[in-house]
This record gives C-alpha cells, structure tokens and sequence, in this order.
C-alpha cells in the first residue's frame, strides 16, 4: 500500500501539527441525534480517508457521527497521537461537562485534539456566551480537550466571549468560501491569535454554481491542471484557513489532495476575492444570520 500523503501542518494554539487538509463528517454523513445504528459506509470513508493521509478529522455531538468516528479511528490502525480529531458542542450545550464526556465515550477515545462550540446561537446574553466559554476552559485544564474553540462565531460573539476569557479561542470554524467572506473577520482572527477553520469550501462549484467566479475557477483549473473544486479549496488555505471537505469516493479524496501541492499567485488570490464578492450566498445557518449578512 502506498504510504498516505504528506498533509502540511499550520499551528492551532499550543499544537503545530494540525493538518490544513480535513475531513469532514457533516453534510452529506449528517445522522443526526439520537440514532445510534452505526452507518458502516461512513466508518469506511473515514478509514479510507485516513489511509489517504487525511489525520484531521472533523465531527461534531449534532452530527451524530461521533460513533462512527470512533470506530473508524480504531480500526484504522493508526497511531492516536497522529491524528487531530476534533468534535462541537450544540445539543448538550446546558451541561458542558456531561457533553464532552458523552462525545468522549461514543468516540472511544481518552481526549480530543479541539473541542468546539458549535454555533453562538444558544446565547441569549453576552453573559451565556461567557458563562459557555469558561466551561470550555474547565475541559481544556481537566486534559479531556487539547485545544478549545468555537464555531460560527462573529466579531460580536467572539468580542464578547473575550470580556472574560482567561484563555483564548484556538480555532473559529466558520463557512467560508469566496461568496462569504466575512468583511474583517479573519483579519479580526489574526489580531487575536485565532486560526480560521473553513467549511463549505466548495460552494462556488457546488451549492453557488454559475455565478462570476465560474470562468476564472475553470482558467485556473486548467493552468495548474487540477479541477474548480480544488482551486476554491486552495484559494481557502492560500487565504490562511484550515480547509475542511469530505466525500465519499475515494477518488474525489485523492483529488483533493493535489490541493496542497500547487499555489495561487497573489494576484489570483485577489482576484477570486474581488470576483466572489461580487456574490453573497450562505448554504448553512441561513435562518440565523440576516439575509445578506457579510459576516
């Protein structure tokens, strides 16, 4: 077998071994709560992706893929302390410390490299959002998370949560795509020391498709002899962002390794920015954000 590709590595609070290049059990593998039959397709996506060098892997408690996950990790037969596996917090968000014991437990595992809190949403007050974080802390010092972070947060949410951090995010895990730039939100990241994590890199291909990025996404595809898919993720890493995609072929994985072994130019990257903000689409938490939200 052939040895698994050579994902490069950014820095994510105190860790600076976590793969750009992730793999994702949302979407397409959403499950859901309360199922607890195990979808052995899933379990051997995410042990061929591992096969292929994806140690990053993505999950989260409303997935309800956190079984799955475990199960594919333990049969991968690759070593726990290389792979960065990641889960989210949402429906047990009320009791933070029973929530990541029960992830813990459906992955099987003693800890998780970063836990999240999957969207802001819950929060009615600052003070919500504050009270949620400094539970986070206490996973973090207890040892049963390396790192800690959130999901889908703003400017506003994360100004808020930093009031009374004693420690900070790692991680904002957000859409983000050349549709939806979020304004100053990663510059934002950058000022504070936060690493931004990118899901949905796809959707100018996907979910947006034929809009003012289609012709430059295809010239460029053609130039670096990869497809549309795998510029917009790279655009995404070029832009400093943790990629996260997912598939079931084992081929589409494979493509999207080519993602991290060619570069834009800076000015490619300026003008996929300046195209995509041309357009404004949100796939995911539509109902949560104003219509053409920015953010």
């Amino acid at each position: 077998m052939a040895s698994p590709a050579s994902i490069p590595n950014v820095q994510v609070g105190g860790n600076p071994s976590v793969p750009v290049l992730a793999y994702g059990t949302g979407t397409a593998w959403f499950k859901g709560t309360g199922k607890s039959e195990i979808n052995r397709e899933l379990v051997e996506s995410i042990k061929t992706a591992i096969k292929l060098g994806y140690y990053h892997l993505d999950g989260a408690e409303v997935y309800g893929t956190e079984p799955e996950l475990g199960v594919a990790i333990k049969e991968s037969g690759v070593a726990r302390e290389k792979l960065f596996v990641v889960t989210k917090v949402y429906p047990n968000i009320a009791d933070i410390p029973n929530a990541i014991e029960q992830s813990l437990k459906k992955l099987q595992l003693g800890y998780v490299d970063l836990y999240l809190i999957h969207c802001p949403f819950f929060a009615k007050s600052d003070k919500e959002l504050q009270d949620a974080w400094a539970a986070m802390e206490k996973v973090k010092e207890s040892g049963k998370a390396k790192e800690i972070g959130v999901s889908n947060y703003t400017k506003v949410h994360l100004e808020a949560t930093f009031k009374t951090a004693k420690i900070p995010p790692a991680i904002n895990q957000i859409e983000f795509h050349p549709y939806l730039q979020h304004g100053d939100l990663l510059d934002y990241h950058k000022e504070k020391g936060i690493v931004t994590s990118a899901y949905g890199p796809l959707t100018p291909i996907t979910r947006a498709a034929g809009g003012p990025l289609e012709t430059v996404l295809t010239g460029l595809a053609k130039k670096y002899a990869v497809t549309p898919g795998d510029v917009a993720i790279r655009w995404a890493i070029e832009r400093g962002a943790i990629a996260i995609t997912t598939s079931s072929k084992e081929s589409r994985l494979t493509e999207y390794l080519r993602t991290v072994k060619f570069d834009l130019t800076p000015q490619e990257v300026k003008q996929i920015s300046e195209l995509g903000n041309q357009k404004h689409y949100r796939s995911f938490w539509k109902d949560k954000f104003a219509a053409d939200d920015r953010t």
